[in-house]
């Protein structure tokens, strides 16, 4: 991987670290399906005007048109359904405890690609995926179990259910990449980013008019609204098509590594979430983790770089 797309893998990270912020913010007021259908309608509609700005509209109509099917299925498995499983652990853990858990796409990526796509992955490369993992589950145990439960009690039914629903956002995050690279690879970054929320937006509407909370919505919330849609959909899912295009999907959901540092750091300044040296631990394990998948740190020392075929 570049400088430049270690760079905006950074940036990715930041701004998906923040929308779990936005998300414990404003899902109290909103709720799950109308929070979330703002999130992607508002992200659709910044997306698609920079598309705009960039391409004809007679072209920009042709793609979406010819692949309207492709698009709608990774709106769903990588925006609709995720966001609000996400949204919905969110009324029960942290925004810290939850960016930790989504930090097990690449896991999900990398055994979807190993099994569907027939991708093939270097020693050094699967060595730090499951160093990534390890510090995942040093995060999830430092924050959820404490924070849910107790040290030595296990997680009432409400905080598994919860955690359920974000792995499984994280697994639909896997099984969406991995979809993109075998059916849009010939679709550019913004077409894939905008024609997907588009989707999204068509799939959440109705559920979100239904869902419509009665009560008045303060401006605190409509404010983590418009960051959700502009800055943490809008912009992060142009970089992270991009990233799918240039790197690969196995390397671009290495993001998800390093989103708990952020998710873990916002949380913290403005929720007031605890910050523990446990849990500082666990995000160095997790940047090691990242180095070596994305392959900034290219091998292991003593381990040579054989390849593991499918």
């Amino acid at each position: 991987m570049s400088p430049a797309n270690l760079l905006q893998l950074i940036v990715l990270a930041a701004l998906w670290g923040a929308s779990f912020l936005f998300i414990r913010v404003g899902v109290a007021e909103f709720g799950v399906a109308p929070l979330m259908a703002l999130r992607v309608g508002i992200g659709a509609v910044f997306l698609v005007a920079m598309l705009l700005a960039r391409r004809p509209l007679a072209a920009t109509a042709a793609t979406l048109r010819t692949r309207w099917r492709q698009l709608f299925v990774v709106g769903m498995l990588n925006s609709a359904a995720p966001f609000c499983l996400f949204a919905y652990a969110e009324l029960t853990l942290s925004a810290g405890a939850t960016s930790v858990i989504n930090a097990t796409t690449p896991l999900f990526g990398a055994l979807v690609a190993y099994v569907w796509l027939r991708d093939r992955l270097t020693t050094a490369r699967t060595i730090g995926m499951a160093i990534g993992f390890a510090g995942v589950l040093v995060l999830v145990w430092n924050q959820i179990a404490p924070e849910q439960a107790g040290h030595d009690a296990p997680l009432p039914v409400q905080g598994m259910l919860a955690a359920a629903a974000a792995l499984a956002a994280s697994a639909l995050y896997g099984v969406a990449g991995n979809f993109a690279k075998k059916y849009l690879m010939d679709v550019d970054a913004m077409t894939n980013a905008a024609g997907s929320m588009i989707g999204a937006t068509l799939a959440l509407a109705p559920i979100a008019l239904l869902t419509w909370p009665a009560a008045p919505i303060s401006a605190h919330a409509w404010g983590a609204v418009l960051a959700l849609g502009i800055g943490c959909t809008g912009v992060a899912y142009f970089i992270y098509f991009h990233l799918i295009t240039v790197a690969g999907p196995a390397r671009a959901m290495t993001v998800t590594f390093i989103i708990p540092l952020f998710g873990i750091l916002w949380g913290a300044l403005f929720l007031g979430e605890h910050v523990s040296p446990v849990m500082l631990a666990g995000c160095a394990i997790v940047l090691a983790g990242t180095a070596l998948a994305t392959g900034v740190v290219k091998r292991v020392p003593f381990i040579g770089r054989r390849k593991l075929a499918p």
